[in-house]
């Protein structure tokens, strides 16, 4: 098996655990959506890239580790997965898909690698992100220039590098939200 297709375990509600063998190099569109008793998968480092509402609707899920290899995550990727806590993205990830983290409600702080060069539109929109830690001293492209668009900056901080501080706070896209960004060091 070298990857999952899409849709392959569409809403198969009763699925708690997922173990994806090693030589799997990618998750397809919509392969786990609407598994909503999967509270735990574990992804080989073989994998590059995760398909658009791959984990969609996995309100069971509360942690992941996405492996070094991943260098995209797709659109809506993990959408409505209301009870993540806690996921890594890996360093040598280039690209976060639109709506990649929306409605991930309990999401509360998340890392982004310093190889992002692409962040899709409303990536954390409507989730619980209080914190977002921002590597990259170049400042990521940003669809439609909104990360959080609907749910707004209140209460939350963006941590940069301190010497991207400015260059942040004046990119197109980030400078919106330039009274939450902060100096980091990582």
């Amino acid at each position: 098996i070298v990857s999952i297709g899409e849709s392959v375990f569409n809403n198969c509600t009763s699925l708690a655990s997922v173990s994806i063998p090693d030589g799997v190099t990618s998750i397809g569109g919509g392969a786990f959506n609407g598994c909503s008793s999967l509270t735990s998968i574990n992804i080989p480092d073989g994998v590059t890239s995760i398909g658009s509402d791959a984990f969609s609707g996995c309100s069971g899920l509360t942690s992941i580790n996405i492996p070094d290899g991943v260098t995209s995550i797709e659109n809506d990727a993990f959408y409505q997965c209301h009870n993540l806590t806690s996921i890594t993205l890996p360093e040598g990830l280039q690209k976060i898909g639109d709506a990649a983290f929306i409605s991930c409600n309990n999401l509360t702080t998340i890392t982004i690698p310093e190889s992002v060069t692409k962040i899709g539109s409303q990536a954390f929109d409507f989730s619980g992100i209080k914190e977002l830690y921002c590597k990259p001293t170049t400042p990521p492209t940003i669809s439609n220039m909104n990360l959080f668009h609907y749910s707004g900056i209140a209460g939350r901080t963006i941590y940069v590098p301190r010497a991207s501080v400015e260059a942040y706070k004046s990119a197109e896209g980030w400078s919106e939200y330039a009274s939450a960004i902060v100096g980091y060091d990582f």
